[in-house]
Formats: structure tokens, sequence, C-alpha cells
């Protein structure tokens, strides 16, 4: 995967540079609702609901900082990413324990034809498993600067 294929999945209307939530349950909503606004959602509240539901089955938080709430909905007709930045942290159940303060939520259709999502999911695991990429997309205050972010990921 490319990083212009991987930054195929975001769009500036799917960059928020610092979350209004406050709670583990607040980020999943605000989160969600960036994606009610796209046309590739049909139905914002089942969205929702599965996000809750699979968050219920275990924290998405890994750790470092970082969260991936993440699914397969049949309210999704294409794959999509949101990214989202919170500088005073939000508790999300990480096995570290530390607040999370980098979110990028990963919604999938139900069928995943192109298998698109397990790929996408290790490459942002993998790009938040180091620090200097960590530190980087804490300062991005636009989507442009945290694209860049993401190509110099993955050039290192």
């Amino acid at each position: 995967m490319t990083a212009e294929q991987f930054l195929s999945y975001f769009g500036p209307q799917r960059f928020i540079k610092e979350l209004r939530a406050r709670s583990k349950d607040g980020v999943l909503s605000e989160l969600t609702r960036v994606l009610a606004n796209d046309g590739d959602i049909r139905d914002p509240s089942l969205l929702l609901e599965m996000i809750r539901r699979r968050e219920s089955l275990g924290s998405t938080g890994l750790g470092n900082g970082v969260a991936v709430p993440h699914g397969r909905s049949t309210a999704a007709t294409r794959t999509k990413v949101v990214f989202a930045c919170s500088k005073r942290g939000i508790e999300f159940d990480a096995p570290d324990g530390a607040p999370c303060r980098i979110f990028f939520l990963i919604v999938a259709p139900y069928e995943d034809h192109r298998h698109e999502y397990l790929p996408l999911l290790g490459k942002i695991v993998e790009t938040v498993s180091e620090e200097s990429s960590r530190q980087k997309l804490l300062g991005v205050e636009t989507f442009e600067e945290f694209a860049e972010a993401m190509r110099e990921a993955f050039r290192e």
C-alpha cells in the first residue's frame, strides 16, 4: 500500500484537529457524527450502535495514547477513516492505562469485497507504533499537515 492509496481513505471533512468529547462514548459519537455527513453512510445511528458494540467486546485503545475504534457495518458503502486528536487525552481503557490522544475511526462495509479493512487497520497500527509518527500526528493543525505526516511515515 502506497501513501497515496492509504490517504485515499481520509479526507479534510474527516479530520478533527481537536475533539470536543471528554469521554469514550463521546469520542465514538463525535467520530461517527463526522461520518454521518458522508454520502457513503446510510444510517449513522446504526453505525454508532455497531461501533459501541464492537467497543464493548474489548477496548480499541492500543496504548501509547492511540485508539483505533473500527468495525464493519451495513451502514457503510465504502471504507472510510476519520482522524482526530485530543490534546488533553481521553480515558479509553487502553492496556497501558494512559489516556488516548490520537484516534482513527475505521468503518468498512459489512461485505469487504475489496479486502481493504484489515490491511488498512494493520497499516495504521504499524504507523502509530513509531514514537516519531505519534509526535508528528499530535502536532498537525490541518488535513494537509496530517497527509504530509503520513507520507513521511511511509518513507521511514
